[in-house]
């Protein structure tokens, strides 16, 4: 929280600041944002938490469980046998277009939304491009690969993530659940990512069982990806792994296909001279 507020309120005698105030904008002050944002309402359900904010934002005051209805989030399935379980981890919480379906429909129609791609990587600089969005009244939400630019020393994270953007100024990009600002270029990396997922060693093994099938996971789906990935190749790298146990080191993850796509999903009113604008706008150009 510190760093968000020292982030916003650095020295305003730098001169190199006021040349950048272009690249500032912002939907919420700090203050407002802690009083107004909403906090992870259940299990999975970061976009659907993103969407009651970007409605509040909007003027569309839509109760959590509606939302959560709306976009219909997706559950692990963690009882599952371990196909079952990694098809549930591809899908878990929910994509994109859940969360503009989600918004128009929880709305009754007053919002819509418009998502840009930001993989394979594009031609635009981040902070200056939402800024210009945020300043005509869009409502911005990133979805981001949060198992990239992981902390050193810190534990890669299990999961995707949606978080509504109430602001940006220069090198700082200001979000919601939790309350928190990145750097311009982390949150880039993270908006620029493959559609995969990294699972944990642990959740694979302790549902990998003698009679498991995993034929499954690439003979019968309509998703290429989990034979291109070799997934059964992967666990049963881990499986052996196991059986050897050499003091050599091991897989920590498995990599499958995941649902969702990196980038950010603008809101704006609908009938408004912002939806035009928006829905007109051309894709980001290729870097």
């Amino acid at each position: 929280m510190e760093a968000v507020c020292d982030q916003l309120h650095g020295d305003d005698d730098d001169e190199e600041e006021k040349e950048a105030g272009a690249d500032e904008a912002m939907l919420w002050s700090i203050q407002e944002a802690l009083e107004r944002q909403t906090l992870q309402i259940g299990t999975s359900a970061c976009g659907a938490t993103a969407v009651v904010d970007v409605l509040k934002a909007l003027g569309v005051d839509v109760a959590p469980e509606e939302a959560d209805r709306c976009v219909q989030t997706h559950l692990r399935r963690n009882e599952s046998p371990l196909p079952d379980y990694l098809l549930s981890r591809s899908e878990a919480g929910a994509t994109h277009a859940q969360l503009i379906q989600g918004a128009q429909e929880a709305s009754k129609g007053k919002v819509i939304g418009r998502f840009f791609h930001f993989h394979p990587r594009r031609l635009v600089r981040l902070v200056p491009w939402l800024a210009r969005w945020i300043r005509k009244g869009a409502v911005p939400v990133a979805t981001m690969n949060m198992q990239l630019v992981v902390p050193e020393g810190e534990e890669v994270p299990d999961a995707w993530h949606h978080q509504l953007i109430f602001g940006v100024a220069p090198n700082a990009v200001f979000m919601t659940n939790p309350l928190d600002v990145g750097s311009e270029g982390e949150v880039h990396q993270r908006l620029c990512s493959e559609s995969v997922l990294l699972i944990r060693r642990e959740d694979v093994l302790q549902r990998l069982t003698p009679d498991c099938c995993l034929s499954s996971l690439s003979d019968s789906q309509s998703d290429p990806r989990w034979k291109a990935l070799d997934v059964v190749g992967q666990v049963r790298q881990m499986a052996l792994e196991e059986e050897q146990e050499q003091n050599r080191p091991k897989l920590t993850h498995i990599t499958i296909p995941a649902a969702y796509s990196s980038g950010i999903t603008l809101f704006a009113l609908r009938e408004s001279d912002l939806e035009q604008e928006l829905l007109k706008a051309p894709e980001l150009p290729l870097l």
